[in-house]
């Protein structure tokens, strides 16, 4: 009996300490799109107590120059755990659906319901739907389709619907057509610019091997893993476009956002709940 009434108070007590905290759920369409995306912010958030969860809609097992398959996927499947962990987040989830073979289909549609019912997501994260690689902008269109059904009961019946839709946000891109990125909200993440380099790091079949065998730097790679960490240091740099720093400027004051050197930003889905401006200064508590 007195087990049972301290499982009951700890059960309790958990559930109080949870109150108030926001819980974000981020999707990728391979399994280091959310770390490129969204990863300072995903670790602003988790270092204020609020819950993160990375989910990679395939399993990341073409994406190699000499590896694949399974053997692929169980590397990508730890280099994503060991991100997470480098970030702080709650949970980094993949889902074993094969990398570039990735369809709109209904029973993905359901994959996603069912991870933002799990979830019981305030924030939904993704890839606008329109993008150079196919599965990005399917994870766009899947991230969509799911916009209205989580709250449909008889959609997915085997898990709870929402009781209120979440606001559903993309991620920044650079494509112009049909219509360029607008960025509703923007987070100065400066000063966690290095944990996300960190997490991108752990990512090792990407940022040192695939991605530079793609676009034909392999060979500048170092193989001493300090070195490498520094060179991905430099070739991560990125630039502030106009619109983002314009939108820095809105939520940080002028002299604020001189000062910030890197940033991610975020676009309303109007699919989702609409968000006002105070909506989302809930969701985004580091931007002040």
């Amino acid at each position: 009996m007195k087990r049972l009434f301290g499982f009951l108070v700890l059960t309790a007590a958990l559930a109080a300490a949870q109150e108030g905290r926001l819980r974000i759920i981020a999707f990728g369409a391979h399994p280091d799109d959310c770390d490129i995306r969204a990863g300072g912010t995903a670790a602003k958030w988790a270092a204020m107590g609020h819950l993160v969860k990375f989910v990679s809609v395939t399993n990341g097992d073409a994406g190699h120059q000499s590896e694949g398959g399974g053997a692929l996927a169980r590397r990508r499947r730890a280099e994503a755990i060991e991100a997470g962990k480098r970030l702080g987040i709650a949970e980094y989830e993949v889902l074993d659906n094969h990398d570039g073979e990735l369809m709109p289909t209904l029973a993905v549609r359901e994959q996603i319901i069912r991870r933002i019912r799990q979830w019981n997501a305030d924030l939904v994260l993704g890839p606008r739907p329109n993008d150079y690689h196919p599965d990005h902008r399917y994870t766009g269109i899947l991230i969509q389709d799911a916009a209205y059904m989580v709250v449909v009961p008889n959609i997915c019946p085997d898990t709870p619907p929402l009781k209120r839709n979440p606001v559903f946000m993309y991620y920044e891109d650079r494509f112009e057509r049909p219509n360029p990125f607008r960025p509703d909200i923007a987070v100065d993440i400066t000063d966690v610019w290095e944990k996300k380099l960190d997490a991108l790091d752990a990512h090792v079949s990407q940022v040192y091997e695939w991605l530079p065998w793609v676009d034909g730097i392999l060979p500048q790679v170092p193989k001493d893993p300090v070195a490498r960490r520094q060179w991905l240091a430099k070739v991560r740099r990125g630039t502030i476009t106009p619109a983002v720093r314009a939108a820095l400027v809105k939520w940080y004051g002028a002299a604020r956002a001189k000062e910030i050197q890197y940033a991610e930003a975020f676009e309303i889905c109007e699919y989702g709940r609409r968000p006002s401006e105070a909506d989302l200064r809930r969701l985004f508590p580091m931007v002040k």
